[in-house]
Formats: structure tokens, sequence, C-alpha cells
């Protein structure tokens, strides 16, 4: 029999399920074989803002092959990520708010059939102002959206911490800047699809879908569909990437749910790249004013920011991803005093929601953008004046965080060694430079969003007579390799091989709840319960090898997996011995762990102060170099640095992934990505017209880990695949001024904007040399 190899925390392992990727076995939902399922077509709306005069869709009903049409009228109750904001239908009742909005859907026995469906539903409506920028959207008169907004604000945060006049007094240099970070869709690789079954007899529904929260869908098909939630199955196939876009309960999955019922029987979408993009749910675009002062040694004295977001037509993850643009001032630099003014705008665009980074990202950029310019005029290195602004851990924020551990210092000291920053700095030739900057972010959000009064996590352990541990968890792996890492964990605990552990992950009817992959918050928290769980099965093998050997629990010690007496002289119990011990007396043991939050962790007392709220925020340090072509406005990035504080490295080959991801992402955003709207029509269908980086962008990325070990990790793990990217794209601007001298702050950083400072720099230096020769 071949032996089982020893595996643990903190080893370079390639993730569990990546053979099944590499070599094409993996099942993806578009790849999922559904025998005689029906095609989903979905009608969308040709008008950003109208209401509904009449739709007609009985010529549709009547048409041969066609097996059901559902409209608005078959779900009358609204539905939202949160529940203080749900007021989206999955399709337009009375009233259409944006471009592509479904208004019916159809179920057909082929692609065909269903096209002619479309085609035959009839609409007419009484088309009304539309609102592409928040600016038209807050003018007086404009009309409302939703009418429970007539401003058509759907939040206003105001956060004042500090003495924040005081504060700017006693600054000897005060600056304020605008910022304006263009809307960014998440560009995952596998468009949206779903399958839905409805059993008639059974009235049950069973949904496969790309989600990221499980949970989440099955809530809101319970809502909407007004059934119980236990005739619901919900099962999570291979995700071929989310980042945010599949972190909410989206509106083609309500509607297959409805399609399926309506057909009772089996039916599937597979959504086009067009219709992916129109779902959207990506980062909004933001305005932001920004103000900073600073002592002449590079102390921050005071900081005043505000942000206006375009957020869409629906709530969707709005009045979170406005807090998290002012919580995240607060945890990564030691400031006095903050004022935060943020606002999110309803407009007829495809709603905006969470992505990689959410809330945080083009605030971060702000801040570290103006930082650098500052430090610039204070002729002071911009490492010594991060420096000149760390925190002293441990400690709590003024917005009422507490930070345990913080590896900001030796993240910089990392990369500034790395880049060779102090050699290079402002001596490379013309047109390359360097410029770095600072992030941070969440390692999960303290609280959260749907309160239950359950556990944050839970995960089960079950072991029968084969000696293998199946770990059952509802954490949804996305790529991000949760499912390697929470068998790493299981494995270190027990002192097992990783042979011994499968994961099974993401089915109602096997695994336990779990709130969903977001904020970063599987590893921290699901890890946490897998350790729970696992002491609890060590206490259970401990206590029936104690009674086959004479003993007492405490006397038992585990070596590579062998149970001893301490100090004995037999040859002990080999684990399969154990197992088959433990089994004698009850048969198959399954046992559970959870993990909470404790509530100190929850954030602050203020309103809005348990969003930005975690047990550890991950740290960053960037360090990006750039070569510009002053002619054609050009940006080749051919090196970064980063080094990444993740606690600990449960998996040092999976976070480096995580990071080099996340470096993508920044890059993408900071030169490549914007979302266009014509009249509200995407004017982007593929990723021929929404360009993103790829392969050919790629830089050689430099990523170095910082392991602080924070004191309530798993442990000691913090987040690891959202932080990095927040510094990325201001370490290209700061890195562009290096190069060129002049500052392009506004996203993305394209080779129009660069020519256009380019032509303002020489027209200013020919203006300043006339004047000097008069």
């Amino acid at each position: 029999m071949t032996a089982l190899r020893k595996s643990a925390a903190g080893r370079r392992l390639p993730l569990v399920d990546g053979v099944d990727k590499v070599t094409g076995r993996a099942q993806y939902t578009a790849d999922l074989e559904a025998r005689g399922a029906l095609v989903g077509r979905i009608f969308r709306s040709r008008w950003p803002h109208a209401k509904i005069l009449r739709l007609d869709v009985e010529a549709a009903r009547k048409l041969p092959g066609v097996r059901a049409v559902v409209t608005g009228d078959d779900a009358t109750i609204p539905y939202g990520v949160l529940p203080i904001s749900q007021n989206e239908t999955p399709m337009a009742r009375g009233k259409i708010r944006y471009r592509g909005e479904p208004i019916a859907a159809v179920a057909a026995i082929d692609e065909a059939t269903a096209d002619r469906a479309l085609a035959l539903i009839k609409i007419e409506v009484e088309e009304l102002p539309a609102y592409f920028e928040a600016s038209e959207s807050r003018k007086a008169g404009a009309v409302a959206i939703h009418d429970d907004k007539p401003d058509n604000l759907l939040r206003a945060v105001h956060h004042d911490f500090g003495d924040v006049p005081a504060g700017f007094a006693a600054a000897e240099l005060v600056k304020e800047k605008s910022f304006r970070c263009a809307e960014v869709a998440h560009g995952q690789i596998e468009p949206h699809a779903a399958v839905a079954h409805w059993d008639e007899e059974s009235q049950r529904l069973d949904l496969k879908s790309v989600t990221q929260v499980p949970y989440y869908v099955h809530m809101a098909l319970a809502r909407v569909l007004n059934i119980e939630a236990a005739q619901i199955r919900i099962v999570k196939p291979f995700v071929g990437g989310g980042f945010g876009a599949r972190v909410e309960v989206l509106n083609f999955e309500i509607i297959l749910g409805l399609l399926a019922r309506a057909a009772k029987g089996t039916v599937r979408f597979n959504l086009s790249r067009e219709e992916t993009f129109l779902t959207h749910r990506g980062r909004p675009l933001s305005e932001l004013k920004l103000k900073i002062g600073m002592t002449k040694d590079g102390r921050i004295t005071a900081v005043q920011s505000e942000v206006v977001q375009r957020g869409g037509a629906y709530a969707s993850y709005g009045v979170v991803t406005i807090l998290y643009a002012g919580s995240l001032l607060h945890g990564l630099y030691d400031i006095p005093a903050i004022k935060y003014d943020g606002y999110r705008v309803y407009t007829n665009t495809p709603p905006c929601g969470a992505m990689r980074g959410h809330g945080g990202v083009n605030a971060r950029h702000a801040f570290e953008c103006l930082m650098d310019e500052m430090a610039s005029d204070l002729g002071l290195d911009p490492f010594a004046v991060r420096r000149r602004n760390l925190l002293k851990t441990p400690m709590q924020t003024m917005n009422g965080v507490i930070v345990n551990s913080y590896g900001l210092p030796e993240c910089l000291d990392k990369v500034e060694a790395a880049s060779g920053w102090k050699g290079r700095k402002g001596k490379l030739p013309p047109g390359k430079g360097l410029g770095m900057s600072c992030s941070h972010y969440v390692s999960g959000a303290a609280k959260p969003i749907h309160w239950t009064g359950e556990p944050h996590a839970a995960l089960a352990i079950r072991v029968d007579f084969d000696g293998g541990l199946t770990v059952l968890t509802g954490a949804a792996d996305i790529g991000q390799g949760s499912s390697t890492i929470l068998a790493q964990l299981v494995a270190e605990t027990l002192d097992v091989p990783m042979a011994r552990i499968r994961v099974i992950a993401n089915d109602s009817a096997l695994t336990p709840k779990d709130n969903g992959s977001y904020s970063s918050r599987v590893t921290f928290m699901v890890g946490n319960a897998a350790i729970d769980a696992a002491r609890s099965l060590r206490k259970e093998f401990v206590a029936a090898a104690a009674k086959r050997l004479d003993a007492r629990p405490e006397m038992i010690e585990i070596n590579a997996g062998t149970f001893n007496v301490v100090g004995g002289q037999g040859p002990g119990l080999t684990f399969p011995e154990v197992v088959q011990a433990a089994l004698a007396d009850r048969g198959p043991i399954t046992v559970t762990g959870t993990f909470t939050v404790p509530v100190e962790y929850q954030g602050g007392k203020h309103r809005g102060g348990a969003v930005g709220s975690t047990m550890g925020f991950s740290y960053a340090a960037q360090v990006v170099e750039v070569d510009v072509d002053p002619d054609t406005g050009i940006i080749r990035v051919p090196k970064v640095w980063v080094a990444h504080d993740c606690g600990f490295a449960i998996n040092p080959l999976s976070v480096e992934g995580q990071v080099q991801g996340a470096v993508w992402m920044g890059l993408g955003q900071a030169l490549y990505e914007e979302t266009r709207f014509d009249e509200g029509l995407p004017a982007h269908g593929s990723f021929l017209e929404y360009r993103i980086a790829t392969s050919l962008d790629s830089p050689d990325i430099d990523v170095q880990l910082v392991e602080s070990n924070d004191p309530s990790g798993p442990l000691g793990a913090k987040e690891a695949s959202e932080g990095a990217l927040l510094g990325v794209p201001p370490a290209v601007a700061n890195a562009v001024y290096d190069a060129l001298g002049i500052r392009v702050v506004d996203t993305p950083i394209t080779p129009e904007k660069i020519i256009d400072a380019m032509t303002k720099l020489r027209r200013e230096k020919r203006l300043a040399a006339a004047k000097g020769g008069r």
C-alpha cells in the first residue's frame, strides 16, 4: 500500500482542484449536461428610462415550441443584497430604469424558437428623461428614478472624526485635488450561466449557478418565488472568476427559477458576453475631492474627502460601497482628523455593485496620488512620508476598528530594497520612472449582511470506515483556492496528510450554510471554523486512542499520525486504527466547527460603523516601474514589486498567485478599463471593445510576503487577494510623474490623457520662456 504523504500549513502546495482545471475535467455551469433542457432567453429594454404602458406576450406564449413565458407580473416581491435596500425585481414592473433591463423571458425547445418568441413580444412605453451622470441625476427638477428617492440620492454619508479645522490650521502645506475614476467591469472569463429544474410532483427547485453567494441566492429564490427554503437546492459548480460580479443575487438566476417553475421542467441560461456586461455590478464611476494637510516633515494633520458614486439603476451594494470609501480612510496611516462626505446616486445605467477591493480602490488612488504630490512639493522621499505616518499597534482607529497586526513597515522595507529605489529613483533615463504607494483591506466584514444570530461561519468534518476525512463547507471556491486552504488547515490541526482529505463544497442539500465569498472572509472566518471542527475531531480521536491504549486522554501524544502514550514503549496506534476505534461504538462521526466575530471587533457606534470593521487588515506596499513614450503616450509596465502582509501564508504558492492577480486587475483599472455609455447603451459588448490587461501586458511581478501573524487569524493568517490591488493605480500614476513630470490622475491613464498633459506642459514651458525673455 502506498504511504500517504503528510501535509501541513505553510507549504507551497498545488490547489486541490488544479489538475481538474488544467486538464479540462472541471465542469463549469455551461458544461453541465441537462438532458432535455429548454433554452432560456431574456427580452431586454431598448430604453434607458420609460414607463411600460402595455406588454403583450400572448403571441410568444402561443408559438409552437415555447414552453413558458414570464414577466414582471410573475415576480412582484422585490429583492436585494441588503435587507435595508431591497428595491429590485428580476424583471421590470411598470417602469424601465436602464437599457438592457429584463422585461420578460421565454423558455423554448431550441435557440431559434426562443429567438422567434422574443421577436413576437410587443411593448409600448412612455419615454422619460434619462440621466447617465450623477451630476445630471442630482439636478433640481430631475425625474425620480425611484419614487422613494425623489432626489435620486440612494445614500448620503457624513462622518467627522477628530478636529479637522484645527488639523488644517496646524498644517504647513494644504493641498486639494479632484479625481475621476472610471466605472469598470469585472472581466471574469466565464460569462453568466445557470441551469434550473422544477419538479412539479415534489414542488422542488434545483438550481446550479455561477454564484459566489449560494446562501443569498437560496434566500432570494424563496422570497421572490414565495416558496419554502426547504423546497430549494442550490449547487455551485466550478466558477470561472467572480471578483465581486457574483457576490449578490443576479436577476437572471431568479428569472430562471421562475421559468423552470412555469415550464414544469429544466431550463438553462447561457448569457452572452454582452448580457454579462449588462448584468454588470462593477465598480462605480467615482468623482472625488480630497484635501490633505501636512507638516513640513510629512506628518498628516487632517484629511477631508468627498466621494460621489454613479450607482446605476438599483441599490445593489450601494450603501456599503459608499460607506467603505470613507471607512477605509482609517486603518492604514495614523491620521488625527478625518472628515468624509459620500453620495451614492441613482442613474439610468446598469447597477454597480461590489468589485475586488470593494469601495476602497478609488478612494485609495486619490489619497496615494495626492500624498505623493505633497511629498514632492516638500522635497521629501515618498517612502519617508509613509513612514512618518505609520500606526503604532495594537490600537483602535477613530472609527472603532481594532488593529492588532501591522506589517506595513516591513512591506515598505522590502519593496524599497527590491526595487533599488534609493539608487534608481529620479536617475532613470527620460520616459522611465518609479512610483510607489501603500494599501490595505479587510479580512472579512465583521458583521454579516443578513443577521440571523447564527455563527458567522460553520464547517463540518465527517469521518467513516475508510479513514478519509470529508470536509463539508458552503464556502464558495471561485478560483481563489479556498477549498485548498481549508484542507490544509484541517490537515495541519489533525496532523494527517492531505491525501486523507476531500472537500465537498456548495451543495445546500449536503453542506452547511456559508454567507459567501466576499470581502476576503473565507480564509479568515471559515478557516477558523475549520480549525475549530478539526480540534473537536482530534478530541474524539484522542479519547478513542486513550480507551484502546488504556490511558488517560491527556497522556496521548500524536506524532506524524501515530497515537502513543507519553513515555510508553509500545508501537502505538496508526491513524486508521484510531479511526476504527472511534467508530466502534457510534458509527460515522460528524463534527461541526464555528466562528463568530467578537462584538468588540464589529465596528464603531456611529451610523454605518459596521461597514469597514474587521478583525484584521492586510497591508501592502507597491513600487511600479513605467516606460512612457512621450510622443504616443503609450505606457509600458516592465516591473512591479509588491510586498503583502498576509499574516501567515497558509499556502505561499496560492498567496503569491492571488497577489499577482490583484496587480493585474490594478493595472487594468490604471491603464485600460472603462465602461462607456452612449445614451445609456453600453459601448462594449465583448472584450474587443472592453480592454483588460492580458498576459501580453503583464509585467514581471516580484511578490514578497510579510507574515505579521495576526492573533485572531487561522494560524495567524489574514486577507491575501484584495489589498495589493488598491495601491497599483496610484503607483502607476506616481511613476508616470517620475517619468515625464506630469500628473495624470484620472483613470484610466490613457495615451490621449498623456498627450494632452504633455501638450499642456510644453505650452506652459514656452509661455514661461517667452515671459523670461522679455
